[in-house]
């Protein structure tokens, strides 16, 4: 083989090693759309109509998967365990309204619009603010 079809080659298969190098995924980005809420939150006011809306149905977290998100059972459903008032935005719940704690990187509500109703603020701020059962 002459010694420029050995560099023609040797260019080309650099060249497609490069190309390919730079053709996978390897982190998604997620855009955070939550915008902030600054007013007190109240769990019962704010907090159940939403979760009975769009998250306690059938089939979800009406009583079928955990967590139970129906109003009798969101209250302790979430705070046994699914929320950390030290740090909010590491709560587990925030992080699958959010997508970032779920394998899929999807968000919650499966299927449903994302941050209906600003969910994901005012979960964030109910945390925030002591996760209070009010």
């Amino acid at each position: 083989m002459s010694k420029n079809k050995i560099i023609i080659t040797s260019l080309i298969v650099a060249t497609f090693v490069v190309t390919l190098s730079g053709c996978y995924k390897t982190t998604t980005l997620l855009e955070d759309n939550t915008p902030a809420v600054t007013t007190t939150v109240s769990f019962s006011k704010d907090i159940v109509p939403l979760l009975t809306a769009n998250c306690a149905k059938s089939g979800c977290h009406g009583g079928t998967i955990n967590p139970n998100l129906t109003a009798a059972n969101a209250y302790n459903s979430l705070t046994g365990g699914l929320v950390n008032t030290a740090t909010p935005s590491n709560s587990v719940v925030f992080l699958w309204l959010t997508g970032k704690d779920m394998p899929s990187q999807t968000y919650m509500p499966l299927g449903g619009t994302n941050n209906p109703g600003n969910i994901n603020g005012l979960i964030l701020a109910w945390i925030t603010q002591g996760a209070k059962n009010n």
